[in-house]
């Protein structure tokens, strides 16, 4: 059985296996152990204290196989962005030249760094190993974070946004940062993405500060700008589903596109149901699939069939309750594992 839970330290070895087998761009899991540990000791804090507001708490997520043990995939929330380290993006703008005398009027994109001091929250760090990937276990693991969401909403900002991976080749060029980063900070890609992790004051540093021109850049880079990594493409197809938008800013270092929602609007959030468990008997119920998750700090989510029952309790099987770690009576959270076929069915939930 597949089951999503926080991360802890005694995952580092796991997530060490899973870094050295991610590609360039995915910044939050790079094959540093001392990085990894410091993320998974904070994630740590940030689900024992649970705050009352979000003050840039991470947490992080590991979906594991129960029976085997090993950790397939992970994925993050950060509460809330900036701060003392703000969220620096590209905001594409469009500037109009104008010319009376010879009737010309060009319309021309630009590109306008922002400094984010009071962000929003941000879901990230969602990686597979490659192996277990076209299973349906992506989708668990990053839906999962909203079902979490829904059940602590006090501790997130009201929008949630997700940077998406760009262009970026197996070598770790990336078009875009040929063209305008590494012109300002000297380094290649794959080392200035890895030192964002650890620090971003050298972003402020070195950044241009002035619009750029979009015209301006080599063909191979304008063409990837607001463009996701071949393999990013169901993440950002699965956002979209759940009512994410994708807004005028990319990813400063790749160009890869941003996208937002209202935390109410995330389809997960506004349509999972808190309910008790009911019964535990006889196999896996013959229903449409669901996602359904404990309510403890110590949360436990999976994929299973699952029956409502006349009082509006639920039944599960005894391998799905075991493994979220509930008994009747517990109180679980639970909605559609994908959008309903027609409206009727939003009505179940």
């Amino acid at each position: 059985m597949r089951v999503v839970r926080p991360a802890g330290l005694k995952d580092l070895e796991s997530l060490m296996r899973l870094a050295r087998k991610a590609e360039f761009g995915l910044t939050t899991l790079p094959p540093d152990r001392e990085v990894l540990r410091g993320r998974l000791a904070r994630s740590q804090r940030s689900f024992q204290c649970m705050p009352e507001a979000p003050q840039g708490d991470l947490y992080v997520f590991v979906l594991e196989d129960t029976e085997s043990g090993r950790v397939l995939g992970t994925s993050s929330i950060m509460s809330k962005v900036g701060g003392f380290e703000p969220f620096y993006a590209y905001r594409i703008e469009t500037t109009v030249h104008a010319s009376k005398q010879l009737n010309i009027r060009t319309e021309i994109p630009t590109l306008h760094l922002d400094m984010e001091h009071s962000g929003p929250t941000e879901i990230g760090g969602l990686f597979m190993d490659p192996d277990e990937r076209g299973r349906g276990s992506g989708r668990l693991l990053s839906l999962s974070r909203f079902l979490f969401m829904s059940q602590r909403p006090g501790l997130f900002e009201t929008v949630v946004m997700a940077e998406m991976r760009g262009v970026v080749d197996p070598l770790g060029k990336s078009p875009f940062w040929e063209a305008v980063g590494r012109r300002f900070f000297g380094l290649e890609y794959p080392r200035a993405d890895y030192l964002s992790m650890k620090n971003k004051r050298f972003i402020a540093d070195l950044m241009p500060r002035h619009p750029i021109y979009v015209p301006l850049l080599p063909e191979d880079a304008r063409a990837v700008i607001g463009r996701v990594h071949p393999k990013t493409e169901p993440a950002l197809k699965l956002l979209v589903e759940e009512g994410f938008r994708i807004t005028d800013k990319v990813d400063i270092f790749d160009a890869g596109p941003i996208v937002e929602s209202p935390l109410g609007n995330i389809r997960t959030v506004r349509e999972s149901r808190e309910t008790v468990l009911g019964e535990v008997t006889g196999e896996s119920p013959d229903s449409e699939p669901y996602l359904v998750g404990n309510t403890l700090p110590d949360l436990r989510v999976c994929i299973s069939g699952m029956e409502l029952l006349s009082d509006g309790s639920v039944r599960l099987d005894p391998k799905t309750a075991a493994g979220l770690g509930v008994s009747p009576g517990d109180p679980v959270r639970f909605t559609f594992l994908r959008p309903p076929r027609s409206p009727g069915k939003a009505s179940h939930v």
